[in-house]
């Protein structure tokens, strides 16, 4: 494979999934169907914590990520586990049939998972809408977006005297002076092309 970087050019925009337990930033979102309930699939990697979770719980919601003032909310989902933290105790969110979402957020969705689909490194789950809100008219965030404007929108920890490499798809950290060419991401699985030396 040449250039595995083409996949940023697919239109696509960035949200946060939330589910009971947790959630984290994704961007394989899409409406699969239509009418006053359409199908809503998001697919997770099968290494995320929130992808144990979405295979439990059957109600999740997809925020829909603004270009502005989004900041801590796309650090706290994207960069962190709930394993290590308490995500929700970092931003504010609301709630709708006791699912979070997040708050300054362009508007939500809440869906009522109705399948889920193996697709190797991710399980696609498919979620009819059953709720919906649009509070403002900022404009969504696009993964587009996102690459362009990551180093404004979370801040890297280069900690002093040490070399950072980091994903340019989930935004982790490795830290050492050369970056393993057999390395795998331990947050999204990409291989050691997709880090960006800091």
């Amino acid at each position: 494979m040449k250039n595995k970087k083409i996949t940023r050019d697919i239109t696509q925009g960035v949200y946060a999934l939330i589910t009971n337990g947790g959630g984290c930033i994704v961007d394989a979102v899409s409406q699969v169907s239509a009418g006053d309930n359409p199908c809503i699939a998001v697919a997770v990697m099968k290494s995320n914590n929130t992808h144990d979770l979405m295979v439990k719980n059957n109600l999740f919601t997809l925020s829909v990520i603004s270009e502005e003032g989004m900041n801590k909310a796309i650090e706290t989902f994207g960069l962190n586990s709930m394993r290590d933290i308490d995500k929700f105790a970092r931003v504010e969110c609301l709630q709708e049939k006791g699912i979070n979402y997040l708050k300054d957020a362009i508007g939500f969705m809440l869906c009522e998972k109705i399948d889920e689909i193996d697709m190797g490194t991710h399980t696609l789950f498919i979620g009819r809408l059953i709720e919906a809100d649009k509070f403002n008219d900022k404009k969504p965030m696009s993964y587009a977006y996102y690459q362009e404007h990551k180093e404004e929108l979370i801040k890297v920890d280069t900690k002093e005297g040490k070399t950072a490499w980091v994903c340019t798809i989930c935004g982790y950290v490795y830290y050492g002076e050369e970056l393993p060419e057999d390395f795998k991401c331990p947050r999204c699985g990409v291989d050691a092309s997709l880090f960006e030396k800091k």
